[in-house]
């Protein structure tokens, strides 16, 4: 992977777009940024709190798209599963 910061490209789901942004330093995945989410009420503000951390900590771990879903944030982690791919890609192209 090139270093640099790449942003993927927004993944619809059912409430809302997610999207990732993820920092290579070295040639691995230093850092990984949730920069849009699902956020509209209560409930979407509880799920992602708990579960974008852990996709994050995933994320830089893995090295990869390769990671699991988090329980009861399945669509939230879909649609970030998706966005990182295609940061992913643009670190390699």
């Amino acid at each position: 992977m090139t270093d640099g910061t790449y942003t993927g490209g927004a993944a619809n789901t059912r409430y809302g777009p997610v999207q990732v942004q993820i920092t290579v330093s070295g040639g691995v995945i230093a850092d990984a940024q949730v920069v849009e989410y699902p956020q509209s009420n209560s409930r979407d503000q509880q799920i992602n709190q708990r579960a974008i951390p852990v996709l994050v900590s995933e994320t830089t771990q893995m090295q990869s798209s390769q990671i699991h879903m988090v329980s009861g944030a399945t669509y939230t982690s879909r649609g970030y599963i998706a966005s990182l791919q295609s940061a992913i890609d643009q670190a390699n192209a």
